[in-house]
């Protein structure tokens, strides 16, 4: 598996590829911006992007989706309940002071328990609300990665300030969703360093017993 991520645009989003060197498919998860790197990238290894997947509605997540999308036919997956967040794009560009990205509906809704991905590797779908309503991570179980967005960081979490946040959702998200899979499973966190889900447990401040909000 070829699997590349960096950080893009204002706010560092992760943005994560990852190719199969047999079939030639790609999927990208998060293109908030950086479009020609991340074309220049799939140019580099020949791979046919199949998937964006966004994990939730910010700008900084779903700013390059539709450019991407425009730029090689791949269909876009995003959570339903996030739509309301695609309408308030000139509100979260206003929130950085830069232009509002042109933004596209998704083609399909990223739904709880639904498979995506590529040829030889594919993810299952985590809805994982609380940092906003249609907040999801993506689990290759074969590969004991996880793909978290916002909604757990290395040493945090997503924050719940936010239109669509819900301080006490984020922690059954975190407690009944991500807790669950294995101590070794890696976590590529929607910013910063990786993480993995053992670590997290064992010093993660936000999910040790009986933290609330």
């Amino acid at each position: 598996m070829i699997l590349e991520t960096f950080p893009v645009g204002p706010l560092q989003c992760n943005c994560t590829i990852l190719g199969d060197e047999t079939s030639g498919e790609a999927m990208v998860v998060d293109p908030g911006d950086n479009i020609p790197q991340i074309l220049s990238f799939l140019a580099k290894h020949r791979l046919t992007l199949k998937r964006i997947v966004v994990t939730h509605g910010h700008i900084d997540h779903v700013g390059g989706a539709a450019r991407l999308k425009k730029a090689t036919g791949a269909s876009i997956l995003l959570n339903q309940n996030d739509l309301p967040l695609l309408k308030m794009m000139d509100e979260q560009a206003g929130w950085l002071g830069i232009a509002t990205p042109e933004i596209v509906p998704p083609d399909a809704s990223a739904e709880d328990g639904m498979t995506t991905g590529i040829t030889g590797h594919t993810a299952r779908i985590l809805h994982t609300p609380g940092h906003t309503q249609g907040s999801i991570c993506l689990h290759f179980a074969p590969e004991n990665l996880l793909l978290a967005g916002d909604t757990l960081f290395a040493g945090s979490i997503g924050r719940t300030d936010l239109p669509g946040g819900d301080g006490r959702q984020i922690l059954r998200s975190l407690h009944d969703r991500l807790l669950t899979l294995p101590d070794e499973t890696r976590v590529i966190p929607g910013h910063g360093p990786e993480t993995s889900i053992g670590e997290e447990r064992e010093s993660n401040p936000f999910l040790q017993p009986g933290v609330r909000f």
